[in-house]
């Protein structure tokens, strides 16, 4: 799954690798805890010259509000829930990522690690849709989950459609068969993870030091790549 994520390249690289403008660039800044509910950054194919920001939480029609949103939907199965389906089959969308997080078990609870592309953001597979209540319109977004790769299969079961290079346009301009083909594990030799420390449990906690790896005995996996 994909419960946590950070976004904290430069404006300028975001908008060199999404070959996009931001919408609103003085409101983005640096973010190293991005939770469920937050704002986060989205290319969309309505709009695919500019990076907007939607609602972590694909709002269907019938949600109360903004906390009943769905932060991630299973890849084998958007095309048919009734949540999804509208929006897998109409508005896909990008999320830029600098790196997720992801909680292994261990025997003394559970320890945060950070999975990243060391050359590269990763780019999730997600799809939105608009949410209105009364005066309020919302645009929302979720993440797309599949079965996990070799890296990932030893900290969760599933992990993030995560789009290859030159994957970008057909995920937003395929059509629903050609962007299923893309919700495929990603390949493990582009991916590096490391444990990081619990201050990532905390979502007011946003700063660098979240990123930073724990050196600490570990009792668990421990770095991989």
């Amino acid at each position: 799954m994909c419960g946590r994520t950070s976004l904290f390249t430069s404006l300028a690289d975001l908008q060199d690798r999404l070959d996009a403008t931001h919408a609103t660039p003085d409101a983005y800044e640096p973010r190293y805890n991005i939770a469920p509910q937050d704002d986060i950054e989205v290319v969309t194919a309505a709009d695919p010259d500019a990076i907007e920001r939607h609602h972590w939480g694909l709002l269907p029609e019938w949600a109360d509000g903004p906390g009943d949103g769905f932060i991630n939907a299973r890849a084998e199965t958007v095309a048919e829930k009734p949540a999804f389906r509208d929006s897998w089959a109409e508005r896909p969308c990008l999320v830029p990522s600098s790196g997720f997080y992801e909680w292994q078990a261990a025997a003394h609870g559970t320890e945060p690690y950070r999975v990243y592309r060391p050359d590269d953001l990763v780019l999730l597979g997600g799809v939105w849709r608009e949410w209105e209540r009364d005066d309020r319109t919302l645009r929302s977004v979720t993440v797309l989950t599949t079965e996990p790769n070799d890296l990932m299969g030893d900290l969760h079961d599933r992990m993030p459609v995560l789009l290859r290079p030159g994957e970008e346009a057909t995920w937003l301009h395929g059509d629903p068969a050609e962007r299923a083909e893309l919700c495929r594990p990603y390949p493990d030799d582009d991916l590096e993870a490391y444990r990081i420390g619990t201050a990532v449990n905390d979502p007011s906690n946003d700063h660098p030091g979240i990123i930073k790896r724990d050196e600490t005995e570990q009792s668990g996996l421990g770095e991989f790549a």
